[in-house]
């Protein structure tokens, strides 16, 4: 199972994270805010305040929402090579 076990905000919609696999990242998460109930995270007070919740193993916002850690990991990782058999596993690449 693919864990975050650390996130920073860094600026804009842009976050430092680490993965349980040891790889570090930065993920720009701008794409995700375009729609539905993530369009409140356009908030950048809000946005900032990005955390780790231990109990989900991923990144979470003081409003409650949070999103797959596969999901941060292919924002943070979606042009290494070595990684898209995986990405295509989990649906981000066709």
């Amino acid at each position: 199972m693919l864990h975050i076990t650390s996130a920073k905000y860094i600026r804009d919609y842009k976050i430092e994270v680490i993965f349980n696999d040891g790889r570090k990242g930065e993920a720009d998460l701008s794409p995700a805010l375009k729609e539905g109930v993530f369009q409140s995270l356009q908030d950048i007070a809000l946005f900032s305040q990005v955390a780790v919740e231990p109990e989900l193993d991923t990144i979470v916002w003081p409003n409650g929402l949070d999103l797959a850690p596969e999901f941060v990991y292919f924002s943070a990782f979606k042009n290494d090579p070595s990684l898209q058999s995986q990405f295509k596993k989990w649906g981000y690449i066709s």
